[in-house]
């Protein structure tokens, strides 16, 4: 059965082709109302689906934007999606997700996949160290936005970003108010910039207290095996611990499960403090305590930020900072 197309409708409806394309690319303003709404009705009966690629040669836009995302599994990078989503969908944009698995190699490949599919911009997550992929972003005229994460040498490139060191400075706050002393701090890898953000954190506020040992810093994956291997490391040292800060909510969910099956009780032994806020981190128990991101307002932020620049509009403001919150629950 082939294709319905736009002489179909004009057939039916009979007027003009040409009629018929002015309706349905909006162009219709000479055109009568009961025209305009039996075209309507026609292509809706007849389920045409119109050919965007001959529309984005008379318009110039595919009004498709893509996003490239480092784990989808994170729900941190899945709330985000869907807030991007949902803005897209608001403004008439479809989206085309990507997911790098932290590798940039396969995060080149979706740079140039996108570039093919010819979307009017991207929203850029990094997997680590992405400069090289941003570059054929700029080299092809593609208009991007930096989200959540910074990429060394592009600090004044479009993006959208949380204070990262101020949120670990208020987790050790927090802790060293309630008398904790001995805090383990759990980063993510070295290719990404956040993770040294926070380590930052940490760091400048233990020193201010009199409280940093360069022992009780670790390092692993943003994943629940990060946390769990992590955590069996800091079970194994010498030197005990009464307070643990993971890097994200979900490494800090892993290291829970190692310290409940060992025996600890959290927070009575060992307090935990998480960082993103993600849905599940309220539903577990102890309820998670964590330095908050606001994740749907930061996709929906850096969407309409893409598609601002997009429509030529002129943004004073070329880096948006949200604050994050301590959220405080069971695990302190």
């Amino acid at each position: 059965m082939k294709k319905v197309t736009m002489l179909d409708i004009a057939e039916r409806a009979g007027v003009s082709k040409a009629t018929v394309s002015m309706v349905l690319n909006k162009r219709d303003k000479n055109i009568s109302s009961d025209t305009r709404n039996r075209i309507l009705q026609i292509a809706r009966d007849m389920n045409y689906i119109p050919n965007s690629l001959a529309r984005s040669l008379n318009t110039k836009k595919t009004e498709t934007i893509g996003i490239i995302l480092p784990d989808i599994t994170n729900p941190f990078f899945s709330e985000m999606a869907r807030a991007i989503e949902d803005v897209a969908n608001n403004l008439g944009y479809n989206v085309i997700f990507c997911n790098s698995d932290n590798e940039i190699s396969k995060e080149n490949k979706y740079v140039k996949l996108l570039i093919s599919k010819l979307v009017d911009g991207v929203i850029f997550i990094p997997g680590g160290e992405s400069n090289d992929n941003l570059q054929i972003l700029i080299n092809n005229n593609v208009p991007f936005v930096l989200a959540d994460r910074y990429v060394e040498g592009y600090e004044e490139f479009y993006g959208v970003y949380c204070m990262n060191k101020l949120g670990i400075t208020k987790a050790v706050d927090y802790l060293v108010a309630k008398g904790r002393k001995r805090i383990a701090f759990v980063r993510g890898p070295h290719s990404v910039e956040t993770s040294t953000q926070r380590l930052e954190g940490y760091t400048e506020t233990m020193q201010k207290y009199g409280l940093f040992n360069e022992k009780l810093i670790f390092e692993n994956e943003f994943t629940i095996e990060g946390g769990i291997e992590t955590t069996k490391e800091i079970l194994g040292m010498k030197e005990q611990v009464d307070s643990i800060i993971y890097s994200n909510d979900i490494m800090a969910i892993g290291g829970i499960k190692i310290l409940i099956k060992r025996g600890c009780k959290v927070p009575q032994d060992i307090s935990v403090i998480g960082y993103d806020n993600i849905e599940m981190s309220e539903f577990m128990e102890p309820e998670l305590t964590t330095v908050s991101q606001p994740i749907y307002e930061m996709g929906k932020c850096s969407c309409e930020l893409l598609i601002n620049i997009i429509n030529g509009k002129t943004m004073v403001k070329k880096q948006i900072y949200f604050e994050p919150e301590l959220i405080v629950r069971g695990t302190s």
